[in-house]
């Protein structure tokens, strides 16, 4: 055990000792480029989606009476609405209040003015008990049933559509991942090879005083696994570089919303993830590499 253990560090310390030697350091800023692609737009998935819950946590359904309909019948409907169960709470807005505020925004004064009447209608906001999608369209459509409402909107039918296009982003990034990972495992395959070919007589030398096949791979796999790792850590550099310039742009637009939203760098355990993605990478171009190299050299 001991010495598989002292040829595995030999090997090692072989590929360390060539890696800066043989472009290592540009060829993993490649793969480094490369992984920040899928790893930057999985952190903006992510972050869009966690903030897409955060905002969801209250569902909301806005209940719009018809133009004509009576403080009486508003009053009846929100009657209505306190006895279903499935709302936790309801809250009435007057058609004078939705006036005035919307009236406080900027150039919609002069375009209110010019109507001559007030066009909005009253409204309630329902808050419901289960903010699951299915549970919101039914509550939906049972309210769009009930004596005097004109129209009814569920507030979270923004955030399933965006849920839906992140699947899909996604979907796209597992893509733009696999394509770019054969991609990469050409790249580590041709560093391996160039450097199986400068050494060429060395091998043949080892295997005439009865060198192991593992013996001669070894050194060569571990190169193609270092320069993937390094590519890893270059992937996972860029994309806190782009999180810091980018944030500095969303704290603006945050603030103005009063969020303190921001995009955080990925998880250890997703960092760890975008590292051993690239490990493999380097690794399996080296063991392509190797496998056809050594078959030539043996030819």
């Amino acid at each position: 055990m001991s010495a598989w253990l002292r040829q595995h560090r030999q090997a090692l310390a072989a590929a360390l000792a060539r890696l800066p030697r043989i472009g290592g350091a540009l060829s993993a800023l490649v793969i480094g480029i490369a992984l920040s692609l899928p790893a930057g737009g999985y952190v903006l998935l992510e972050g869009l989606r966690g903030l897409g819950t955060r905002m969801t946590l209250e569902p909301q359904v806005s209940v719009f009476m018809r133009a004509d309909a009576k403080r009486a019948d508003a009053d009846a409907l929100g009657a209505a609405l306190k006895a279903d169960a499935r709302i936790a709470r309801i809250r009435f807005l007057p058609r004078e209040q939705a006036l005035k505020e919307l009236s406080a925004v900027q150039g919609m004064g002069e375009v209110i003015a010019a109507l001559g009447k007030n066009p909005l209608p009253d409204a309630y906001v329902v808050e419901a008990k289960d903010g699951s999608a299915g549970a919101l369209d039914a509550l939906a459509a049972d309210l769009a049933k009930l004596p005097g409402v004109a129209h009814v909107q569920a507030d979270s039918a923004w955030a399933r559509r965006l849920s839906s296009l992140a699947a899909i982003l996604r979907s796209a990034l597992w893509l733009l991942a696999a394509v770019l990972g054969v991609g990469l495992v050409a790249v580590t395959f041709n560093t391996v090879r160039l450097q199986i070919l400068t050494q060429r007589e060395e091998i043949e030398v080892l295997k005439l005083i009865g060198a192991t096949d593992a013996f001669i791979r070894r050194p060569f796999y571990y190169l193609g696994l270092l320069q993937g790792l390094a590519g890893g850590a270059v992937a996972l550099a860029i994309v806190a570089g782009t999180l810091v310039l980018l944030n500095r742009e969303v704290a603006t637009l945050a603030e103005s919303y009063g969020s303190s939203f921001r995009f955080a760098f990925p998880a250890p355990g997703d960092a760890l993830a975008i590292l051993a993605f690239a490990g493999l990478i380097g690794w399996l171009g080296a063991y392509l590499s190797v496998g056809q190299q050594l078959r030539m050299v043996e030819g």
